[in-house]
């Protein structure tokens, strides 16, 4: 596959990033134009390794060492005809997917692994360039209705699969803009939304509906559905936070990171957002809990606020900077530092958030915490932590940001409505993505739980194939 001595030749590089003293002032993407000929040569580290492992390290089965090969003899029609055909939505996954595909190259394992998420994301960058992707609706529509409720990474992806099989496919989503964590989760240094707006200007024109401002369960009753569609496919996401239920939780300036988010999105496009439910880091000592990509994206909008003091906690132990040899193809345990980071973030693990310091206003003003050994406890077969006595200490705190994860989407209104079964984390339960209820398959964060936008664009696919077959079978 491509050169097969790319690997001895060239090193792994990866485009630039603007300063940082220049990025933070504005919300574009950060990394700087890479010249085609240095990615070609990206594409020519990858191995003729025999078995590529990346394709199973990747949710998608991504054809990777195929597509690299194409851009190494630049054949890129080729290489976009090769990408596509696993992955729907290449110029997201090319630019926010953690690369799963990366911590599995067989290259990885004594060298850096090569660039498979900046080539994908050139793949496909190229072919709107070029003009290889337009817009392609079914020659013959099947009579049939679908109905995908939410509009996020699994729902976009079930309702381009659907579409190609000539149904007619309506998205409904309760938000007023289309891409749900796509569109408000995700920083637009990390995706600017015009990124999306391409996208689904493309699915309009290959015939796929979409209806906004629609929370389905509460604007429209589930029985309306019910007689106007064959199918529901339920792709909403998890979307309960999960919270910190610790003395002084209840003052203000403490909110799910996901709030802070989404209203600095909406500024972001122009939304006006009123000044006594503006969320702000301006001149504060912003903490971020949660040691995670969602509390990355809180300390890198925070920087943008010029926030006076950016901290992130996480309970649990600094990873190691590298990976063990023992780890490979699994995603490793290992220190990650994103772009936000390097904007500026203390950041400190092991720690405890015990309680919030709160003003006679009822406005948090620090927070106490203490640091944690962890250990492994045999009879429980489980680690555990013991507070380490004498570290109690109080930092200052002016916005609090809870960054640690969601639970299970909501149950009030839709899922209630439809009666489907939960399983015991309270997420939907669906069985090769069919519920208890007929006719109705869940697919994404909503039937798997909080993960990755690669696996919700899998599970979109791999949904919408069940439904598929269950129209035919009607």
């Amino acid at each position: 596959m491509a050169d097969p001595k790319g690997f001895l030749t060239y090193q792994r590089e990866l485009p630039s990033s603007r300063e940082v003293d220049v990025r933070k002032n504005d919300y574009k993407e950060i990394y700087e134009e890479f010249p085609l000929e240095k990615t070609r040569k990206q594409a020519a580290r990858c191995m003729d390794c025999g078995v590529p492992f990346c394709h199973s390290g990747c949710p998608l089965g991504n054809v990777i060492p195929e597509f690299n090969d194409a851009v190494y003899r630049e054949e890129w029609q080729e290489a976009f005809q090769i990408l596509t055909s696993t992955n729907n939505f290449p110029e997201f996954t090319g630019r926010i997917c953690p690369a799963p595909c990366e911590s599995a190259c067989v290259l990885g394992i004594n060298q850096a692994p090569v660039a498979i998420e900046h080539i994908e994301k050139s793949i496909i960058e190229m072919a709107f360039e070029k003009g290889y992707l337009r817009p392609k609706a079914p020659t013959i529509r099947s009579g049939k209705k679908v109905a995908v409720i939410g509009s996020g990474p699994a729902g976009l992806s079930a309702a381009v699969e659907l579409n190609k099989f000539g149904h007619s496919v309506t998205v409904f989503e309760r938000k007023d803009r289309i891409g749900g964590l796509l569109r408000y989760g995700i920083p637009d240094f990390k995706l600017e939304k015009w990124v999306l707006e391409r996208r689904i200007g493309l699915m309009e024109a290959e015939g796929i509906r979409f209806k906004t401002n629609m929370n389905v369960g509460v604007d429209i009753h589930v029985e309306e559905l019910n007689k106007s569609f064959d199918a529901i496919v339920l792709t909403g996401g998890s979307t309960i936070p999960r919270d910190l239920p610790i003395p002084g939780r209840d003052a203000k300036g403490i909110y799910p990171a996901m709030e802070f988010l989404e209203q600095n999105n909406r500024r972001v496009a122009g939304d006006f957002i009123a000044e006594n439910e503006a969320i702000r880091a301006t001149d504060k000592h912003v903490v971020v809990i949660g040691g995670g990509d969602t509390g990355a994206d809180c300390v890198g909008t925070s920087n943008r606020h010029k926030a006076k003091s950016v901290t992130q906690l996480e309970l649990l132990a600094k990873p190691p900077s590298t990976r063990t040899s023992d780890s490979w193809p699994n995603w490793p345990l290992i220190l990650r530092t994103s772009s936000s980071h390097e904007e500026g973030c203390e950041r400190e693990w092991s720690v405890l958030t015990e309680s919030f310091e709160v003003n006679s206003k009822g406005e948090v003003t620090g927070i106490n915490l203490v640091d944690v050994e962890w250990t492994f406890i045999p009879a429980e077969n489980r680690y555990g932590f013991a507070k380490k006595l004498g570290t109690e200490r109080k930092i200052p705190c002016d916005l609090a940001l809870l960054a640690i994860g969601f639970v299970h989407p909501q149950h009030e209104g839709l899922l209630n409505q439809l009666g489907v079964a939960l399983d015991e984390k309270g997420n939907v339960k669906a069985s090769n993505y069919k519920t208890s209820v007929p006719s109705v398959f869940a697919a994404g964060d909503m039937r798997r739980g909080q993960s990755l936008v690669v696996w919700a664009i899998a599970e979109g696919r791999d949904a919408a194939k069940e439904v598929h077959d269950h129209l035919v079978a009607c």
